[in-house]
C-alpha cells in the first residue's frame, strides 16, 4: 500500500469523497462532521490516499487541533478496496504522523449506525477507546467519541 499526501480537490479523489459524504448524510443527517474537499483542505488538516495497484484504496485525513491534539478525520476505504487493508494503512500511517508530530492524544469522532460498525472496530483494535465530546462537537445519538493515548500505545498491527 503506498500512502501519499494529496489534494483533496484532485478530481480522481471527487467521486469517493461523494460517495463518502453522501452516505455519511444518509444515517446521520445534521450530525454528520465530515469534510468535504474545501474543509479537507484547510491549512490545519492534512491529507492523504492509498493506492494500491494503481486503484485508489481510499484516503484519510489528521486535524491539528492544537499542538499536542489531532483528530482522525475522514476515513473511507473505497468499496472496491474494503477488507483489503487499506483502512489500517491508512490509519497507522495517520498514528505514525501524529507521533512524529509530538502530538500527546489523537481524537475522531465516528457515527452509531451499523455502517461505521467496520471503522469501529478498526479503531478499538488500534487503541483507540470511548471518550467524552472533544473540540466543538456535541453529543448526539448519530454520533461518538474516541481517543487514543500516544504515550501508551503501539501503532496497530494486523491485516
Amino acid at each position: 500500500m503506498d500512502i501519499r499526501q494529496d489534494d483533496p480537490a484532485a478530481p480522481y479523489v471527487a467521486d469517493l469523497l461523494a460517495h463518502h459524504l453522501a452516505e455519511l448524510q444518509s444515517v446521520m443527517g445534521e450530525h454528520a462532521q465530515a469534510l468535504d474537499a474545501s474543509g479537507l483542505s484547510a491549512a490545519s488538516v492534512t491529507f492523504w490516499t492509498a493506492w494500491q495497484d494503481g486503484l485508489m484504496a481510499g484516503f484519510g485525513a489528521l486535524k491539528q487541533l492544537d499542538a499536542r491534539h489531532g483528530e482522525v478525520k475522514s476515513m473511507r476505504a473505497a468499496p472496491t478496496a474494503r477488507r483489503t487493508g487499506a483502512g489500517r494503512a491508512i490509519l497507522n500511517h495517520i498514528i505514525a504522523e501524529a507521533r512524529k508530530r509530538g502530538y500527546a492524544r489523537l481524537s475522531l469522532e465516528t457515527g452509531t449506525a451499523p455502517l461505521h460498525e467496520p471503522a469501529i472496530a478498526l479503531y478499538r483494535s488500534a487503541g483507540f477507546v470511548p471518550c467524552e465530546p472533544f473540540a466543538d462537537y456535541q453529543a448526539s445519538p448519530h454520533n461518538q467519541f474516541m481517543r487514543l493515548d500516544l504515550a501508551l500505545t503501539a501503532t496497530c498491527r494486523g491485516g
